[in-house]
């Protein structure tokens, strides 16, 4: 049975390597072009949050552009006291993705929010005008 040993060895060693040759790096800039119309722009970046505390946008019609520079799924929402606003819900479930909606907002106080339980810290700030 001292025969299996070295080839387990080479076996799990030529996994490892197939492994680590199949990992994209961390570092790469995911591809995707924010539209020129998009009132908002929300990214989804490494550590489960958003890329700004705070955003402002523009009353009446907002077109959200919602992009992925993290490695794990978000779902965008708008909440007003608590209370999810309208039905826009945009998903991105890997790095690189995007998703985009439109809502209607009066001017205010609002927060974007992610969903996804454990995620609780991506929730920024956007002030209407």
């Amino acid at each position: 049975m001292s025969f299996l040993r070295p080839f387990a060895t080479s076996v799990f060693a030529a996994s490892m390597i197939s492994l680590s040759a199949c990992g994209g790096s961390s570092s790469s800039t995911p591809e995707y072009t924010v539209p020129a119309d998009a009132g908002l722009v929300v990214k989804a970046v490494a550590s489960i949050r958003w890329d700004a505390t705070e955003y402002t946008a523009t009353a009446g019609d907002i077109k959200v552009f919602f992009a992925n520079d993290d490695s794990v799924k978000h779902i965008l929402v708008v909440l007003k006291d608590d209370s999810v606003v309208g039905d826009l819900e945009l998903i991105v479930n890997k790095r690189g993705d995007f998703d985009e909606g439109t809502i209607n907002l009066e001017a205010g106080e609002y927060r974007i929010y992610c969903t996804i339980p454990g995620h609780g810290g991506m929730n920024s700030t956007l002030t209407v005008s």
